[in-house]
């Protein structure tokens, strides 16, 4: 069975195929029937026999549970990051296993910002599909950005 998402991708982008061998690995693509994207991939295919890791949406806690930067949506979202890694690290993944990214911001418009921290993490080559909702609010009137991640592994 073939697991297919399609969200907001013009060529075919392999990810790290190093890490699933033996596998056929999962595909980025953007269907030139569709806009060309902006740092993301319309669509991601997960083959069969791989391990796929859905990380809660993370924000800008500490491991103290300290809000890390108050009204500072760039250090929010290095922390929201960071988070990422720690989990995506737990799972034995990587952010080059990242197929899906799913962002909620009080603000679209700061999206330049993210971007700029989120492209320090990712392959900016083969670009992990990606959605962005605008929300009036967080689970706490300071957090300014949640990020959650699905990722793909080797099983």
């Amino acid at each position: 069975m073939r697991l297919l998402l399609v969200v907001a991708a013009l060529a075919i982008l392999p990810l790290d195929t190093g890490r699933l061998e033996g596998q056929a690995p999962p595909r980025l693509d953007n269907p030139p029937s569709i806009h060309a994207p902006r740092g993301y991939s319309h669509v991601a295919v997960v083959p069969a026999g791989n391990t796929m890791v859905f990380i809660a949406g993370q924000v800008a806690l500490d491991r103290e549970g300290r809000l890390v930067g108050a009204n500072d949506l760039r250090a929010q979202t290095v922390q929201v990051f960071e988070n990422l890694r720690l989990a995506l690290e737990s799972a034995g993944a990587t952010f080059k296993d990242v197929i899906k990214l799913n962002y909620y911001v009080l603000d679209a418009g700061q999206i330049a910002v993210v971007r700029e921290v989120r492209d320090q993490y990712l392959n900016r080559a083969a670009p992990p599909a990606s959605t962005l909702v605008e929300v009036r609010r967080l689970f706490r009137d300071d957090v300014l950005i949640e990020v959650e991640a699905v990722a793909v592994t080797r099983p």
